[in-house]
């Protein structure tokens, strides 16, 4: 058997097990992590197993290992699930019927996940009851206050403007988020345009489908420069074989039986305004040595540029 990790960001540590007959993925909680609800593996393991039995696309979970003494600390074992990442949205490598494709098939699957009721499937108590939204601006305004380097206005307008405009008229089930559905996390089959599965569940929870479909929604809308996976903004998308956003979002909503919701501007604000707040956190971090200093320059540069990107939306729904 061989054993290597997987590169990249995850705050759980993830590997790869080769044996001669079957590949498999482990994912553990970081050595010496004591805190409950950090790099909880548990619930990834649980949601993974409740999406599993309803023949949702995701690996098939294996083993949860909660003893500490076997590795070092908590895990489960997961089938490996051979795919494609795209991590540019553009999808260089496709054809426009084949992004076409690849657009209408994650579309359908996250119209699927938010269709789950999640006590149904034995998610009872996964997340906290309560207004989805009011709790996520006030833990990413808290967190943002903590690591902030400088002054930025727009992040100040925002934390002051967003609890007002929090939606409270609005009755919406509770539903599952993934919490980071976006192209790098989101298999797609070997050979085929469709969806294999969707991965990473490390920030999923339950409350409020549109945050989970308005953050999907930022490859559409998230200004050019911003991230090195690129944007379709200012992309020519007829010619790409992509839907525009709003031809997506009916799409979306046709799937779910729901009526499109008349102003996004308040989702479009909350999300640029919630990566602002994670980028400030990460490049903190960073910067104290507390993670990978490389680059910390580049993460704080970018936040006031989303910052005020995020300020132009709030402004778009009635700021």
């Amino acid at each position: 058997m061989s054993v290597r990790q997987f590169e990249g960001g995850q705050s759980n540590p993830t590997y790869i097990l080769d044996t001669p007959d079957r590949t498999y993925v482990l994912r553990r909680k970081p050595p010496g992590v004591t805190l409950a609800s950090a790099h909880a593996v548990d619930r990834e393991h649980r949601i993974l197993s409740a999406l599993f039995a309803q023949g949702f696309p995701v690996p098939e979970p294996l083993v949860y290992e909660e003893d500490p003494e076997v590795i070092g600390s908590p895990f489960y074992l997961m089938a490996h699930v051979p795919g494609r990442i795209f991590f540019d949205c553009r999808m260089p490598d496709l054809n426009p019927d084949e992004r076409a494709a690849v657009c209408d098939s994650i579309n359908e699957t996250l119209a699927r996940l938010h269709s789950f009721d999640p006590d149904a499937i034995g998610l009872e108590g996964y997340g906290r009851p309560g207004n989805y939204f009011a709790r996520q601006v006030a833990r990413w305004s808290r967190q943002y206050r903590d690591t902030e380097s400088h002054r930025i206005p727009a992040m100040d307008r925002l934390i002051e403007w967003l609890p007002g405009a929090v939606p409270v008229d609005v009755e919406r089930a509770t539903r599952i988020v993934h919490g980071d559905y976006s192209f790098h996390n989101i298999l797609i089959h070997p050979t085929e345009p469709k969806v294999a599965a969707v991965i990473d569940w490390e920030l999923s929870t339950t409350g409020d489908a549109m945050g989970d479909l308005m953050y999907h929604a930022m490859e559409w809308y998230r200004p050019a420069g911003i991230d090195p996976r690129g944007t379709l903004k200012g992309e020519d998308l007829a010619a790409l074989g992509i839907p525009s956003l709003d031809a997506y979002l009916v799409r979306y909503f046709e799937r779910r039986g729901l009526p499109m919701p008349g102003n996004l501007g308040f989702y479009r604000a909350y999300n640029l305004f919630r990566v602002a707040a994670i980028w400030q956190g990460v490049a903190a971090r960073a910067a104290a040595g507390n993670a990978s200093s490389s680059n910390a320059g580049e993460m704080a540069a970018k936040v006031e540029p989303l910052a005020e990107a995020a300020w132009i939306e709030a402004l778009d729904a009635g700021a």
